[in-house]
């Protein structure tokens, strides 16, 4: 057995994060008492001049809150960290990510990839682990919204190593 496979083999087993029809505050509070990700599919609206993703966030956001914008390079693995107070609702607008999540007080790991394919919003609670890869050979934009704006002087945030959790598959899985 190599190093990969005897890393593998004392991984947590993944999950895919459980997928919710519901309102945006009621994924956010489903997410906070489970302490696990939610993922919400949104429909895209299309019509002859293109496609957009309508209403996403409607009801989650709090004058507390931010939207932001990143892009994220191929090869690129963001990972991982969480936060003591804030909620994260991710969603992949251009590109591909593959998500991770991990819980540190089972090893519990939740992977989904998320995107153009695949839209909708990823709801991440504290004090879950979480991270991202680009998946693909084009950048990756992810808009996200937090529950807490950025606090320079005092933030929100933990980091560790992306191969701190044993096994979780960053790389795409050649089948």
């Amino acid at each position: 057995m190599g190093p990969l496979t005897a890393q593998l083999a004392s991984a947590t087993t993944l999950k895919t994060p459980r997928t919710v029809a519901a309102p945006w505050r009621e994924a956010a509070d489903l997410a906070r008492r489970d302490r696990e990700p939610i993922f919400i599919p949104v429909t895209p609206h299309v019509d002859d001049r293109g496609w957009s993703l309508m209403n996403l966030l409607a009801g989650a956001m709090s004058e507390r809150g931010q939207i932001n914008y990143s892009v994220q390079h191929p090869g690129v693995v963001k990972a991982w960290h969480r936060h003591d107070r804030q909620t994260d609702f991710w969603c992949c607008v251009h590109g591909h990510l593959k998500v991770g999540v991990h819980r540190e007080e089972d090893e519990q790991s939740w992977q989904l990839v998320i995107g153009e394919q695949r839209p909708g919003v990823v709801v991440i609670p504290p004090p879950l682990w979480h991270g991202a890869a680009t998946v693909g050979a084009e950048p990756a934009g992810l808009l996200y919204y937090v529950t807490e704006r950025y606090d320079p002087d005092a933030p929100d945030e933990h980091r560790r190593p992306h191969g701190s959790v044993a096994g979780f598959p960053w790389r795409t899985r050649h089948r």
